[in-house]
């Protein structure tokens, strides 16, 4: 069986809260015990900010996790690296126990192999840009010269190119999360921790953020764990979704698999005012086109064709199940009595998608003007499905 890349088993972390009664180990044996959360902290002023949380990160994925305020996520997002030390649990990456590192150990491991975006930025205001984005290379003793140019590339693939020499005061806000981004990767991390990185910003600039970490992730492969309070960000970043209550993790899905399937009421209320188009994928809610025909059928076949299947148009293909176009029962009709070619009624210019992986809002505009359903195909034109505008518009309608 194959390692976790990532993985977290059965972390709590416990805080005082006021004037606690018992120990973190004691207040831990109550909860092994029954006793809740809550009472747990009305009767020994002990808060449980993570309970039993397991899960599995994989290797290149954005994982999102989405929660109330005191739901635990950003607290557990510090266990991670060992911020804020567990109470109880294991994590591991790449099959080490990263709880069982020493000091050296666990300097490495944040050094090299994870590293943090802040929702306030955090970056230093005695440091022009481009020494803020090296700071990290510099603790690793990168050679000036080394560490610049790495650190003009992290500032380009991030949108700041030419503002190497600035100060951090006179960026805005998105910019200035920017070099917090490009800060981060600098040191080429495998994980990125980023806790509500983009919460502080305007809507606006908080799209732009969200649309270059997609991409940067889909470039470089990055590992993410992204905590945020918004459900749209949530779906929109995360490849699975985790969303938390009262420090533990309710369900943790695919954002189609929790909108289809959520797990609790909790979940579905939760989740309830989520815009299913943005999530629900093209592949999801195509189907099997029930008129087809080969190219070398003829007029006639087409035209029994869509009288058994009900329908005024069938898609044509060539032996090798490649899109050639579609014919409508007109200009059928028009072959049967001789005032045209089959090859003359053959509609080449069709609606087509080519990324079934994608959200349907992205063929919602072509959806909207196609006179015909949307032709789903491969690399090779190979007809894979199609999607009727019933089936694009039903994604506005939430449950």
């Amino acid at each position: 069986m194959t390692e976790a890349f990532f993985k977290v088993e059965h972390l709590t972390k416990l805080f005082p809260a006021g004037f606690p009664s018992c120990t973190a180990q004691e207040a831990l044996v109550h909860l092994q015990n029954g006793m809740s959360r809550e009472e747990l902290k009305a009767k020994h002023h002990m808060l449980a900010a993570v309970h039993d949380v397991s899960l599995e990160v994989r290797q290149g994925e954005c994982l999102t996790l989405i929660g109330l305020s005191g739901s635990g996520k950003s607290t557990l997002l510090r266990c991670l690296n060992r911020l804020q030390e567990p109470t109880a649990g294991k994590i591991y990456f790449r099959g080490q126990e990263v709880t069982a590192y020493n000091k050296d150990q666990l300097l490495q491991f944040r050094q090299q192999h994870v590293a943090m975006v802040f929702q306030n930025f955090g970056l230093m205001t005695h440091r022009n840009v481009l020494d803020n984005v090296c700071y990290g290379l510099e603790v690793q003793g990168m050679d000036k010269e080394q560490r610049y140019a790495k650190g003009r590339a992290m500032l380009e693939m991030v949108g700041l190119n030419g503002w190497e020499g600035e100060a951090v005061q006179r960026l805005s806000g998105g910019m200035k999360q920017r070099v917090g981004l490009a800060r981060a990767l600098a040191n080429e991390p495998d994980i990125l921790l980023m806790d509500e990185a983009f919460s502080a910003l305007d809507p606006l600039v908080r799209n732009d953020l969200q649309f270059e970490l997609l991409c940067i992730q889909k470039k470089m492969g990055k590992t993410i764990i992204f905590i945020t309070h918004d459900v749209d960000e949530a779906f929109k970043l995360g490849n699975r979704v985790g969303i938390l209550r009262d420090g533990g993790l309710v369900q943790l899905a695919t954002p189609e698999e929790m909108l289809s399937s959520p797990a609790d009421a909790y979940v579905r209320k939760f989740i309830n005012d989520v815009d299913s188009s943005k999530v629900v994928s093209i592949a999801s809610v195509m189907e099997s086109p029930t008129a087809l025909v080969r190219a070398t059928d003829g007029a006639h076949l087409a035209l029994n064709t869509m009288r058994v299947n009900g329908v005024s148009s069938a898609y044509v293909v060539d032996d090798k199940m490649q899109l050639m176009g579609l014919v409508t029962l007109d200009g059928v009709l028009g072959v049967l009595d001789k005032k045209h070619s089959f090859a003359d009624i053959l509609i080449k210019e069709i609606p087509t998608t080519t990324t079934p992986e994608q959200p349907v809002n992205s063929i919602m505009n072509l959806a909207v003007q196609a006179s015909y359903p949307i032709a789903v195909t491969d690399k090779y034109n190979r007809l894979q499905g199609i999607v009727t505008k019933a089936a694009v518009l039903a994604t506005l309608c939430n449950d």
